[in-house]
Order: structure tokens, then sequence, then C-alpha cells
């Protein structure tokens, strides 16, 4: 950047798009690649590839660009991968929906091949805009590697993934009780189902025994697949009941005989004590099934109307089907009463709809073979959970895995690699498509319809888009990755499938860390919803205050694994940050303009010179442990309040007067608000990208005309996004000491400040002040003027004493620490009011002097660590040297205490 002068106001507008070019132009999203140097590694997760930017997407864009960005700083060759996902549901069902709207024609009516081509062109359509506002975000991947899970490389490694487990028999078909969607008329895993507490019926009706008069009482919440029992089962300890196991008795309606069956499973306290077992469409009832070799009757078709096996209710809507069969049931006599019962509902993730459990021949993955690896890798500290608590919850779910059902009834995705025999109806699975039967040679061989669940090839996703299942560069380079940083929401979903995946096809762990950030929720905590009306458009949000400010906001709020609520007035105040910058930015560029280019002498640095410098070193040293214990919140939380808080409250207020005095106080002066401007752009970069880059560019540009004025260490790099890290200097002896003397001052200043808000005293006022310094009186003295600046005293009526024979008269005393300051507000302030102030801060501390004091004359003293003890001492002496002061003070004020 070579502009030279800032405008008054920053203008994220004006800056944000031009950078962004500039930084993809230039390459520096690119890494390199050095053999003698481990990469830094981040697989995006991919968004779907038609969908649109929301909250989800900014939080792990802004966390991930900022490991990225802080990476490539500290000189690691950084690669962040970017990519998309084919998110076969929610994109078919765009595309249908489409098709319906424009044309008033199905998927079925088109045909598949068609369909496809159609899905492909919506892809091209839209495909690009979710990147686009990636972008925007400032996310600073690769994009010349890209990567979509439906490319040609992806579906090789989806293909040679799906036949090396088939050929190991980790992949089987069968018909097995899974979750079926019928909107969407596909299988969807047990992960895609959530369960909502929600209000229904429970029904109560007779079982009529074969040939007797007798009958089972039976409780249900889907009378409907009554039509679908094939026992009934009772609690092996149920008296009532035991008589007649081993009897059969008859299906309400169809009349069909089943039998009466003892299952310990039965719960004596729920409904009547007896159950009925429908295998075909209830989880539990399938197990009892398999335990007892029940038939399996199917009363659904796929679109949840009823089939044949349901006689007379075939072709009626399963809930039409539920009050036709209760309404003959009551007819019949057979029905006993309903209650109002809460239930566990099953509904789709996508859509909502409510899932029936149904018996379909699908194909499924053997899991626990491959959870065990996954789990042991955990275990051994290959991979770290961050927080570690969700460790706990990895491993439970891991422990007990169930088989997954990867295939779905859609057309678009990737179409499973099996093809069946018409012949001598084997099935043939193959990396490329076969010509003819591998077991008779038969030409006549159909594939499979369905498609691979789409997190079969998010499970691919940190090797297959560096190459696998080719021996690549970029796979033997890059790969295991370093990173996985997602939603906790998804943590097996897709993290615990990439771990098992990674191990069984490359041997090792996929990445190193996992971590988990939270869901963002509105500012009262509420989940964001349309039905609400809370969702908060992150686009909308970067037009009014920009992308530093919202990406500040999200970095800053949130804590690994925890929700954050996110309020708009948190984000207008980080754009208040960003002006913050631009505008200490400004009067920095204006000390160097003023001050002498180089100077005369070799200048010593001032205490508050020292100060500020201290502070930073101490700083770095904070930040550099929290990045590496992933704690990147409170990093950015101890920048901002560094460089608002002490650079710019104090030190650039205490540089305007060293300024001053010209000369090489002057010149020493612009260059360390110059060099720690620097360090702070820096430090602040992976967190707001844009403001830095643009601010840092300028002061380069700036500096670079005069070098003398100031150059970092090591020169300046091309652009901020690839500058050196700043690492912390060796802290050196006195340091401690130096920032515990400005404290001092900090305190005083801070004391006599809130005494005239608190008494009113019109800012702009300047009043005089009587200062007893003790020991620290040289160093008051040599920062005098910058304590009657900043404390808004009267400079000539300012007098510092190392002692006082006795305190002023109708004056307001202040105590901070060892020092103590005399303020004459006689007519502004309430004298009697201010030795009751007095008085409560001297009870407050006598309570404190008799806490540690019985503390130090108990077995505490014996027992603690020396330092701890002596630490307590030093504390008790600076108490009471208040307290004396206090007291001091009040006989000075006319009373005794």
């Amino acid at each position: 950047m070579n502009k030279k002068e800032l405008s008054k106001t920053y203008d994220f507008r004006s800056v944000e798009d031009h950078l962004y070019d500039w930084w993809e132009s230039g390459g520096y999203f690119k890494p390199r690649i050095d053999p003698n140097q481990k990469p830094y590694v981040i697989s995006i997760p991919p968004p779907n590839v038609t969908g649109e930017l929301h909250l989800g997407h900014a939080m792990f864009v802004a966390m991930e660009d900022l490991m990225i960005r802080h990476s490539r700083m500290k000189g690691i060759p950084t690669l962040w991968v970017p990519g998309t996902d084919h998110a076969g549901i929610a994109t078919q069902l765009q595309v249908e929906r489409d098709l319906q709207e424009t044309e008033g024609i199905t998927r079925e009516q088109l045909g598949r091949e068609a369909f496809i081509e159609r899905t492909w062109a919506w892809k091209r359509k839209y495909g690009g805009i979710i990147t686009q506002q990636l972008r925007r975000l400032g996310a600073s991947c690769d994009w010349e590697r890209e990567r979509f899970t439906l490319d040609e490389g992806l579906s090789r490694a989806v293909r040679e993934a799906f036949v090396q487990l088939y050929e190991k028999g980790l992949i089987y078909r069968g018909a097995y009780l899974i979750n079926w969607s019928p909107g969407l008329r596909t299988a969807v895993s047990d992960l895609e189902v959530e369960y909502f507490e929600e209000e229904g019926t429970l029904y109560y009706f007779r079982y009529p025994i074969a040939d007797s008069e007798e009958s089972i009482p039976v409780a249900t919440t889907r009378p409907e697949t009554i039509l679908g029992d094939t026992a009934v089962a009772i609690h092996p300890e149920d008296d009532r009941y035991s008589h007649l196991i081993g009897k059969s008795c008859l299906v309400p309606m169809l009349n069909r005989p089943i039998p009466v069956i003892e299952d310990s499973y039965v719960d004596l306290e729920f409904g009547t004590g007896a159950l009925k077992i429908t295998p075909g469409h209830d989880p539990n009832d399938y197990e009892i099934g398999q335990r007892h070799d029940l038939p399996i009757v199917n009363v659904l078709n796929p679109d949840a109307t009823m089939n044949a096996n349901a006689g007379p209710y075939e072709g009626l809507d399963r809930y039409q089907c539920r009050e036709r069969l209760w309404s003959d049931m009551e007819s019949e006599g057979l029905t006993i009463k309903t209650e109002p019962y809460t239930m566990q509902v099953p509904r789709t993730q996508r859509g909502g709809e409510i899932v029936e459990p149904m018996v379909s021949t699908q194909w499924f993955v053997r899991m626990e073979p491959l959870a065990k690896p996954a789990i042991e890798s955990v275990r051994k500290g290959e991979i770290r959970i961050v927080p570690e608590r969700f460790t706990k919850v990895y491993y439970n779910w891991l422990e007990n895995i169930r088989d997954w059902c990867i295939s779905r009834q859609l057309w678009w995705g990737h179409r499973i690699p099996a093809w069946y025999c018409t012949d001598c109806g084997e099935i043939t699975v193959s990396r490329e498509d076969p010509t003819q039967c591998a077991h008779c040679e038969s030409i006549r061989i159909e594939q499979d319809p369905d498609v691979l669940d789409t997190w079969f090839s998010s499970g691919l996703w940190p090797f297959s888009t560096l190459g696998w299942p080719e021996d690549t560069e970029d796979l033997r380079y890059f790969y295991p990755t370093t990173m996985m940083e997602t939603g906790y929401d998804i943590l097996f979903f897709w993290v615990a499938r990439m771990v098992m995946m990674g191990l069984e096809f490359t041997h090792q762990p996929p990445f190193n860390t996992i971590y988990l950030h939270g869901l963002v929720r509105d500012e009262q905590g509420r989940k964001m919803s349309k039905t609400i009306g809370n969702v908060i458009d992150p686009l909308e949000v970067m037009d009014e205050f920009g992308t530093d400010a919202l990406r500040f906001t999200l970095l800053t709020g949130s804590t690994p694994g925890n929700d954050m609520n996110l309020s708009l007035q948190r984000v207008a105040a980080n754009r208040n940050f960003a002006n913050k910058l631009w505008n200490a930015g400004r009067l920095v560029l204006m000390a160097l303009d003023k001050a002498p280019i180089e100077p005369k002498d070799s200048p010593e640095p001032t205490m508050v010179d020292r100060w500020v410098e201290a502070r930073l070193n101490g700083l770095l040293r904070d930040v550099d442990r929290l990045f590496t214990n992933h704690q990147y919140s409170e990093a950015g939380r101890q920048i901002y309040e560094f460089f608002w808080g002490e650079y710019a409250d104090w030190y650039l207020e205490i540089a305007k007067l060293q300024l001053e005095e010209g000369g090489d106080r002057a010149w020493l002066t612009a260059w360390t608000m110059a060099s720690v401007l620097d360090t702070c752009l820096r430090l602040l970069h992976p967190f707001t990208p844009y403001v830095t880059e643009e601010l840092w560019g300028i002061l380069k540009s700036v500096c670079q005309d005069q070098p003398s004025r100031y150059a970092p260490e090591d020169g300046w790099e091309e652009a901020l996004i690839v500058a050196q890290w700043p690492e912390p200097l060796t802290k050196v002896l006195d340091e401690d000491q130096i920032v515990e003397r400005f404290s001092v001052i900090m305190d005083l200043v801070r004391a006599i400040r809130n005494l005239r808000s608190e008494r009113s005293v019109e800012p702009a006022r300047q009043i005089s002040a009587i200062i007893v310094g003790g020991e620290l009186t040289d160093l008051l003295k040599s920062s005098q003027k910058a304590i009657a600046v900043l404390a808004k005293l009267d400079p000539e009526q300012v007098h510092i004493h190392p002692s006082l024979a006795e305190a002023p008269p109708e004056s307001v005393p202040l105590v901070v620490g060892p020092i103590e300051a005399y303020l004459p507000l006689a007519g502004l302030v309430d004298l009697a009011a201010e030795r009751a102030r007095l008085t409560k801060e001297l009870d407050e501390l006598n309570e404190q002097i008799k806490r540690i004091g019985e503390l130090l004359s108990g077995p505490f003293s014996d027992r603690a660590p020396k330092e701890v003890v002596q630490k307590e001492r030093k504390k008790l002496a600076s108490l009471q040297e208040s307290a004396d002061k206090i007291i001091g003070q009040l006989e000075s004020m006319g009373k005794s205490h």
C-alpha cells in the first residue's frame, strides 16, 4: 500500500475489497513447500455448495483465518484448503423445488440423467456465491487448491474408499431397520434424526386371545403400527399374564394370529405392562423380534401411506389410518381409553418431518472395527480435543457406536459403485465402471440407483483434498493436517468419521488437534430462528459495521466449546475500536512528521517510554502463552485492553507532552510511538486483518521515506499478512519495577479523576493539588507535568513534597498506596461527607488488616510457602500504612479516630 496520508475516519468500504484482491493476486495465500519445515494445515469445513453465508460460517471462518494468519506470520508454511460440499439432500431439494415452481414437474418426470445435469447447472449458477462470501470475511485460503466433493479427484477417492471397505468386509448390504424420511423418500442415519419432546396420545386397547374370551390390554402411541404387530410380549415376572404365554392373540381388525411371548425388556410400569411388538417399525421391537425369530411385517409405503399388509386400510396416509383404525376398533369394542402422553418424537434434521422406522435393504458400514483405532488415537494423545471435556463425549459415542447406513435414495451424489447381475444375482463392486459381471461375465448388469450419504465423502476430506489415493506432493507434505476447527454440533457427524477414515486409509490421524467452537445465539441466548425473527445476517452486519468489527466480536466473545450470545451493540463497539486504531495511527504519523528526522545524540528513554515497552513485552509473553493454549478470545481481549487502555489512553497522551519538548526527546518519542503501533498491528492482524493491513502499509510507507524515523529490526516486509509475528524480548531485571512504579502514577491520576467526577468538578476546570510522595517524590516530580495534564490539575498549582508537618486545611485527602494527595475543594465538596467516606474506607481497611493478621498469627505462617507468607506480610504492611494515613487525614479534618 502506497498511501501516505490517513483520512480522518476509517472507511472500511473503500478498503476491504481492494485489499483482499491485493492479497490474493500477490500470492500471499499460497504456502511454500519447505522439506525442512513442518507445515501448518487446516482443511476448511466445506459449506454447502449452494448455501448462503450465516453466522456459523462467519464463526468458523474468523476462527480458522485467525489461526492461519498467525501461523503464516510465524514463518511456517501455512495452507488453508478451501472447498464446498455437494450436500446431497439440501441441494436436490432446492432443485426439485425450483423445477416444481418454474416448470411444474417432478424429478421423476424429468428423468435421472436430465435431473443430474440440471443440478450441475444449478451448482454452476449458485455455487460461487458462498465462496465469494467467505472471501468477504477475509478468508485467506489458497483458492487455487479449492475442491468440491463431487469433483473428479474426490469422486475417485470415494470409490477407492468404498471398494477398500467392501473388500475388507466392512461394507455390507442387507435388510435392516433404518430411519425413513417419507417426504425425502430416503433413508437417513441415526445422527440425522433429532428427538423432540412433544405432547401426544397414549391409546389403550385389547388384544383378543384366540379361541378364548380373554384379552390382553396393551398401550401404544402409534395405533397404525398395530397392523404390523407380530407378537405381544409380557415380562417373565408379571403374574397377571403369565398363564397366556405361548398362546396366540389376534391382530385387531385383521384377525391375524400372533404369539404371546415373554421378554425381560418389557417395562412393567409402562402402559398396561404388556407390549405390542412391531419389528418392522420400532428399533426396540426389532431387537426383540431378532431374539425371538419373529417375522417382520412392513405396513408402510415409501411415502408413508399404508401398503397391502394393512388390509382394508391400504392407500391411506399413516395418520388417516390411525384415525380410521381406532374408530373401527371402537366399533368392535376393542378400545379401552386414551390419555395425553408426553413422548420423544423423531424428526429429520432436514425438513423436520416425523421419521418412520422401517425395514429396508440398504448399504451399511461396520463401525466397531473403525471406532477402536479412533478411540485409541485420542487416548494415546495423538489427537487432542479442545476443550478437553468433549473427549468423554467422543469416547462415549464411539464406544456405543452402531453400524452406519450409508445409502440414500437420492440422485444427486456419489452413486454407489455396485452392479447387480440379472443372470447370477451376484454383486460386482468396482473402482471402474464394469462392462460385465465379475462372477459370471454376463453383460446384463445394472448399477445400484442409490447414492452415498454426503458424510461419507466428507469423512475423506482432509486427505482426499490433497490428492489421495494418488501419492501427490501435496499429500506427502501437507498431510496429516494440523488443526480441525469446527462446531461441537458435528463432532460425530463429521469429526469422528474423519478420524476413523483417516486412520483406516492413511494409517495416520488426519489432524493432531480438534478445536470445537460453540453456536452463535442472539443476545438473549436464544437459538437464531426465522420463526422467532432473531436471525442476524452477517452480510448485513459487515455492510453496516465492517468485517473487522464482526470478526473481532466473534473471536473475543467465544471460548472453546461454549455458545456465545451476539449483540449488535458489541459489534458497534468493536467498529469504534477499529476507529480508535485509525485515530492512533493518525497521531503517530503526525508525530513522525513533526519530530526531527534523526537524533543528534543517543537519547535515553523516559520512564513512560520504558513502561510502555515493558508492558508490551509482558503482553507478548501472555499472548504467546494464550495462543499456545488455544485461548484466542483472551488473547484478543488482552491486546485490546493494552492498545486502548494503556497505549492510547496513557502513553499517547503523555507522548504528546514529550513531543512538545522537540529535539532528541521528540524523535525518540515518535520512534517509540511507531514501534509500539507496528507491534500492535502485527498482534491484531489475525483478528482484524483489513484495518491493520491498511494502517500498517501507510506506516511502512511513511517510515521508508526516512528510514531513520523508525524501522523494524529486520526491516519492513512486503505486507502485514506475511510480516513477522512479534516475539517477546528476554525479560530485563527491572521490568516489573518499571511497571510497578508507573502504575503508582496511573493510580494517582485515576483517584483524582474519580474524585473530580464524584464531586462534579467541571471537566475543563483545573484545580490545585498538594502531593506527599515520601520515597516516590523524585518519581512524581519527574512526571509532574504528565500528572497535571492527565488529572486536569493546574500545572502552576501542583506542589510535590516528601512530607508535610500537617495536612492542609479544608482539603479533601486521597490515599493512593504510599502517596497522599490533598485537593483544596472548599466550596466544591461537603467536608462532612468526606469524613464519612474516609471513615468507611478506614473501617474496610481495618477489616482486611484484622483478617490478614489472624491468618498470619495462625498455622498458615508455618504451613504455607515462604514466598506466599511474605506476600501476605507485605500486603498487611501496605494496608496498615494506608490506614495510618487515613487516621492522620481524619485528625487533620478535626476528628480523631
